[in-house]
């Protein structure tokens, strides 16, 4: 019996030994269970907030402008033409009485663009082209007449126009947060326009009891045109956003200005939204 007990008792002191040695393993080794990981698994380029803003892009946007069209120094300059090398131009300044109050229009406009971004570090600079929808229009008219030593003269004028579509060039300088980049825009702007931009006068003289005209009047100039090209500038800003490696949303807002455009200036704000594909 004492044989016996021993035997036992040694076969349970080994078996508590293997036991202890086996937790020992344990907690040197990891243990795997079914297909977990005992590890983290590294973070993806999206999570990291790591974006590559080099390379080409194509896009597309739409957006709301308001454009505002006022009296430019063509239609003055061609009213005080129709008294070109009279005494009229001694005594008053017909281009004066053409002039008009600002007015504007409002519409959706949209478009697409083409670009090319390159980064230095956080600094990101960009060169892009676009071609926008506009099709906003105004109309103006006056009337106006003086009374002169000579007789009386009369001045009326109208100022429509329609800007149809315009195409910019701009450079882009932006700072990228990760996959978040604000960016300020300047470039080249050419518009195409249908004009009806006109000027009549008559100059009655005062022995007649002013109503007979002084020879060769009464005068017009100007007329209708399609097609006229309006050169200006831009200038803008916005906030782009990479929601993957090759798709970026934008807000953005851009003022153009066309000069002068057969005596009309036009000046155009948008605001807009757009999304490109990056190659």
């Amino acid at each position: 019996m004492r044989i016996r007990s021993l035997i036992l008792t040694g076969v349970a002191a080994a078996g508590l030994v293997l036991a202890v040695d086996r937790a020992a393993l344990g907690a040197d080794y990891p243990v795997l269970r079914g297909s977990q990981q005992t590890e983290d698994a590294p973070p993806r380029d999206f999570d990291s907030g790591t974006f590559n803003w080099t390379g080409f892009y194509v896009g597309g946007f739409a957006g709301q402008t308001q454009t505002r069209f006022r009296t430019d120094r063509g239609v003055m300059d061609l009213a005080n033409g129709l008294f070109n090398a009279t005494s009229v131009l001694s005594e008053t300044t017909p281009g004066e009485l053409v002039r008009t109050s600002p007015r504007d229009d409002r519409g959706i406009t949209f478009g697409g663009f083409a670009g090319y971004n390159m980064a230095f570090g956080d600094a990101v600079i960009g060169f892009e082209a676009e071609y926008s929808r506009i099709d906003q229009t105004t109309s103006a008219s006056t009337i106006e007449g003086r009374r002169l030593s000579t007789g009386d003269v009369y001045v009326a004028s109208v100022q429509n126009a329609r800007l149809n579509d315009y195409v910019n060039a701009r450079l882009r300088l932006g700072y990228a947060y990760g996959r978040l980049m604000p960016y300020f825009t300047i470039g080249a702007a050419a518009g195409r326009f249908d004009t009806n931009v006109a000027v009549a006068a008559d100059w009655t003289s005062a022995s007649s009891n002013y109503t007979n005209s002084f020879y060769g009047y009464p005068r017009v100039a100007g007329g209708p045109k399609k097609d006229v090209w309006g050169y200006g500038m831009s200038v803008g800003g916005g906030v782009e956003a990479a929601l993957a490696d090759n798709i970026v949303i934008r807000g953005e807002y851009l003022f153009t200005r066309f000069n002068n455009v057969e005596g009309v200036t036009v000046n155009v704000n948008t605001a807009r939204v757009a999304a490109a594909l990056k190659f």
